[in-house]
């Protein structure tokens, strides 16, 4: 039986989710704008929605915009907070390892005349809150640090961070929390943030939906025009049942997480155990500060996405990193933040673990991925030594 080992790409969904959706995808269909009972019904779902994904965050409801997904809520952050505060500034600062969804929006910025500083990370992919603050200055606006790395799993001193912003007036604080949701608990008070950003097909809800909470009192300016919905923050008919989605799986993630963080970093650590006895397999991303089901590695002498392939032959679905970057020819620029070169950074691979995973999958990859990722370095090494395979050494 195929073996999924790439929860951090996606989550399948889960049926109490599906049973939750499916009333406002039929009988309660109605526009949530629509003053009759249609309408009535579908408002009262999404109004819900707002309430509960606000209480498992801190917040209130009419902080919760919902959006189409985490890419859209880093959208709306960061061109949403950069342009209403374009009149008292330009700079923004950030980290160089963030999602392409935030590092690819504020290139964007850049063409616009905002200056983005990129701060550098050490070896393990965390950004030194020193050097951030000291990166901020009078026409700082804007702030954008992830909360857990996608790729390494690392997560980032956000707390401490945002203490060290407080301390200056006048700028927002963004968070991509896409990745950590599932896994770590989020309190938008303890976190300091301003805005968080949310994916619901990362803690097995529906693909398409997410979610950004504004901080109230935090000024952004709508990026799509047309109707009132959402507050004014996001025009559009709103997917009630997609919010209803991840409403109904954000609770259950929430719920369940202190089980599940314990039994995903037991099953990551007996698995990265037996990988990195490998040799030229080292772990990527920090030893203690990261995500509990997310084990990546970089295996020299050889190429991560050919060990992907030869796994998935075998029945175990991974990846050498973030799946929107799948098919580039380019080295992760997470790893090269961190120091990688390109000839090591070529040899990652990312295997994360999620809710579903059991134990007897976690077994059956204990015994194939060591012996696929040695026999991909032996074969490499091999053909390095004899490239026209004549018996003799190069």
């Amino acid at each position: 039986m195929p073996i999924y080992l790439d929860h951090a790409a996606t989550t399948p969904l889960r049926r109490e989710v599906l049973d939750a959706m499916l009333p406002y995808l039929t009988e309660s269909f109605g526009n949530a704008s629509s003053a009759h009972a249609y309408g009535r019904a579908a408002r009262a779902g999404l109004d819900d929605a707002h309430e509960r994904v606000a209480r498992r965050l801190n917040a209130q409801g009419r902080e919760i915009v919902f959006t189409s997904g985490g890419t859209e809520a880093n959208n709306l952050a960061l061109k949403g907070a950069a342009w209403a505060g374009k009149a008292h500034g330009h700079r923004i600062v950030t980290s160089s390892v963030e999602h392409h969804a935030v590092g690819h929006t504020l290139r964007y910025l850049e063409k616009f005349g905002f200056e983005i500083v990129e701060l550098p990370v050490d070896r393990y992919g965390r950004v030194d809150p020193e050097q951030l603050e000291a990166a901020l200055s009078d026409k700082t606006i804007l702030v954008t640090v992830m909360l857990a790395n996608n790729e390494v799993g690392t997560l980032q001193p956000v707390a401490e961070i945002a203490a060290r912003i407080r301390t200056r007036k006048g700028i927002v604080f963004h968070v991509d929390a896409v990745q950590a949701a599932p896994y770590v608990d989020l309190d938008v008070e303890a976190l300091g943030a301003d805005l968080v950003s949310l994916g619901a097909h990362k803690f097995e809800g529906p693909k398409g939906v997410g979610a950004l909470y504004v901080r109230h009192g935090t000024h952004i300016l709508a990026q799509q025009q047309g109707g009132t919905q959402e507050r004014h923050r996001r025009a559009g008919t709103e997917d009630v049942a997609g919010a209803v989605g991840l409403a109904t799986a954000y609770d259950l993630s929430c719920a369940e997480r202190p089980e599940t963080v314990t039994r995903l970093r037991a099953q990551r650590d007996r698995l990265a155990a037996v990988v990195l006895a490998v040799p030229g397999v080292e772990p990527t991303g920090h030893p203690k500060e990261r995500l509990p089901g997310l084990f990546s590695m970089v295996a020299r002498d050889t190429d991560g996405a050919s060990v992907a392939m030869s796994l998935d032959l075998e029945g175990i679905a991974c990846s050498v990193g973030s799946a929107c970057t799948t098919g580039s020819t380019e080295v992760s620029h997470v790893l090269t933040a961190m120091g990688y070169p390109e000839e090591e950074a070529r040899g990652a691979l990312r295997l994360s673990l999620g809710r579903t995973t059991t134990d007897d999958e976690i077994a059956v990859a204990c015994d194939v991925v060591p012996r696929v990722v040695a026999s991909m370095r032996l074969g490499t090494v091999a053909v390095a030594a004899d490239p026209l395979g004549q018996g003799v050494p190069a």
